[in-house]
């Protein structure tokens, strides 16, 4: 089985994926590191480079090689992958798809600890990386919403994720 974790950025796909296959001894892949792989270069510079709509085309391209990847994997996917095409009915079409559903407070505190580089909140002073996170949150969410399963990104719970999965292995 494929599993896609889907959610905003700071939500903790790549963490909570990361450990998830180790618990269920299934590979990792993360869309993000695949996408820097391909096309060599990172994903900021490409961004600002080629623009978004580039960058989502590519993006998709990845997220079709998926569909010849065996199963047993855990996907973590980019943030705004789910809300372009129809991203979210292929992932649904390959596997389950989790909702890691996390607070726009927890969001904004992981952004202040990391070292990443995000285009999207680049520059901003707190109150506007705030605002820009909640507006684009808002934006995002009804696409997340189409998950199979939402989970809260807040304290993961990898028993209960793993009862929640296990009827469908």
């Amino acid at each position: 089985m494929k599993i896609f974790l889907v959610g905003y950025m700071y939500s903790g796909k790549t963490t909570v994926g990361k450990q998830l296959a180790k618990k269920l001894k299934y590979d990792f892949l993360d869309t993000d590191t695949m996408f820097e792989a391909e096309y060599q270069i990172p994903i900021s510079e490409y961004f600002l480079q080629f623009g978004e709509t580039a960058f989502r085309t590519s993006e998709r391209k990845i997220l079709e090689n998926l569909k010849a990847y065996p199963n047993n994997v855990i996907i973590s996917t980019g943030g705004g992958l789910p809300c372009f095409s129809n991203n979210m009915e292929l992932m649904r079409e390959m596997g389950i798809v989790v909702y890691l559903e996390s607070s726009i407070g927890t969001v904004y505190k992981r952004f202040e600890k990391s070292n990443a580089q995000r285009p999207l909140l680049a520059g901003l002073s707190k109150e506007d990386a705030i605002r820009k996170i909640e507006a684009h949150l808002a934006e995002r969410e009804p696409f997340y919403k189409k998950a199979n399963i939402t989970l809260s990104a807040e304290n993961v719970n990898f028993e209960a994720l793993l009862q929640i999965l296990a009827p469908l292995f």
